[in-house]
């Protein structure tokens, strides 16, 4: 929207100064910039929701920016969480508006309006997030240090049966040992030295191994469980990473909060001390 505003801007200056040649005037630029483009353009776009130049109002997107309904709290709470599939309303397909396998723990089976929208618009259940995205270069940095061949040394003759890595859906090399690495990885993000909204995807048919880092991933929190034998947490194999240490530390903090915020254990904590972290549907 900025981008276009901006562009229509420059192209007014531009006809402006083309004028003055022409007429072989001097320039003023206070002339040239009309001061109100850039916020009447903003302005324009969040009162009515069409997002996009004014004069193109029939291409441009509906309902981006909408009043926010304060019918019910629970109303609110669910008009901040909807979410929109942009097929055309009219035509009666059924595909696109039945429930999916892949919504589970993501979207809220149930809440959906009645009528012509009946499936298109969803709901995202309670505690789901959408990923906001990370740079990549610091995971492939990481991976290379952790033994990854990059994908242009490779040679597919004499390592038939590497594991190849994906970040982002580019193959960007191979490994031997991928069960060390994965684990590795895994360990970091728990750690979190890895953002908590990576993504790391094993397959172990395929030998494929992928990471995501991007944008607008739908994520929902689980409790982690203790997967290897050997842990330097002293947690056995198949419990629950969250303790009732960690447990009773929240009850305490709830009922007499500490004085500084960053003393704060919260939800934040509960990722940072790995007990809790954030799959999405590929993981």
């Amino acid at each position: 929207l900025f981008r276009g505003i901006m562009r229509r801007m420059n192209t007014e200056l531009a006809n402006y100064l083309r004028r003055c040649v022409e007429g072989n005037r001097h320039f003023n630029l206070a002339v040239g910039i009309k001061p109100g483009t850039l916020s009447n353009g903003l302005k324009y776009s969040l009162a009515t929701g069409n997002w996009g130049d004014q004069k193109k109002a029939m291409s441009s997107t509906a309902g981006v920016s909408q009043v926010l309904n304060r019918y019910t709290f629970a109303s609110t709470l669910s008009h901040l969480r909807r979410t929109n599939t942009p097929i055309g309303r009219d035509g009666k397909l059924a595909k696109p508006r039945q429930l999916h396998n892949t919504h589970w723990g993501l979207v809220c089976p149930a809440e959906t309006p009645e009528g012509q929208a009946c499936g298109l618009v969803k709901n995202l259940s309670l505690m789901c997030y959408v990923s906001v995205g990370s740079p990549s270069e610091p995971l492939i940095e990481f991976m290379i240090n952790r033994g990854m061949e990059v994908v242009e040394e490779y040679e597919p003759l004499r390592y038939p049966h590497a594991t190849k890595i994906f970040v982002n859906g580019v193959w960007v090399g191979i490994h031997q040992d991928p069960k060390h690495l994965v684990q590795q990885v895994v360990d970091t993000r728990r750690k979190s030295y890895l953002q908590y909204e990576v993504s790391l995807v094993r397959e172990i048919r395929d030998q494929e191994f992928k990471i995501f880092s991007d944008a607008g991933r739908v994520m929902r929190p689980v409790f982690t469980v203790q997967q290897d034998e050997e842990s330097d947490t002293g947690i056995p194999k198949g419990h629950l990473v969250l303790t009732k240490d960690l447990v009773n530390k929240l009850a305490q903090e709830q009922a007499e909060p500490p004085e500084d915020p960053s003393m704060k254990i919260g939800w934040e904590g509960l990722i940072r001390a790995g007990a809790v972290e954030y799959l999405d549907a590929e993981e």
